[in-house]
């Protein structure tokens, strides 16, 4: 499981279905989380997933440094499925997804995750998955993270 974090002070998901267009989340200070499930994640990457996420100190405090977590903070959640963080480019020109998860299994995690981090106590808005989205964010800092379940950096 791949999750790409950036630190916002607002961020906003809209939905473009049936040639209409409606905002599904909006958020103010917090996260903007793109997830990508992989084919061999589990419950278990969900869970870590959510643990990490949640408790990720990169928040200012008085003095500045980044000591401080979303749930410091009070902060909210923006999260979005993504299956394109599993395209593999290196061959070819068009990437191959064959990494990504099945759609079912994809957004059983999606939605386990998001459970996972309001269990945190967090407040998660999302996305839809499935559906054409467009998304507005200002990243703080900037700061922008990746998170993978499966390797170490």
């Amino acid at each position: 499981m791949r999750a790409v974090i950036q630190k916002v002070t607002k961020a906003k998901v809209d939905i473009i279905e049936n040639q209409q267009r409606y905002t599904n989340g909006i958020i103010n200070t917090g996260f903007m989380i793109l997830l990508g499930i992989c084919h061999e994640d589990t419950e278990a990457d969900a869970k870590y997933i959510a643990e990490k996420i949640a408790n990720l100190r990169i928040f200012e405090d008085a003095e500045g440094k980044l000591n401080l977590s979303i749930k410091d903070i009070n902060g909210s959640i923006l999260l979005v499925s993504q299956f394109t963080l599993y395209a593999d480019a290196r061959n070819g020109r068009r990437p191959s997804f064959s990494q990504a998860a099945k759609p079912e299994q994809a957004n059983t995690l999606y939605e386990s995750v998001a459970t996972h981090l309001r269990i945190h106590g967090l407040n998660v808005e999302t996305g839809k998955f499935q559906t054409h989205m467009q998304i507005e964010l200002c990243n703080d800092g900037p700061v922008t993270l990746l998170l993978d379940s499966q390797k170490t950096f």
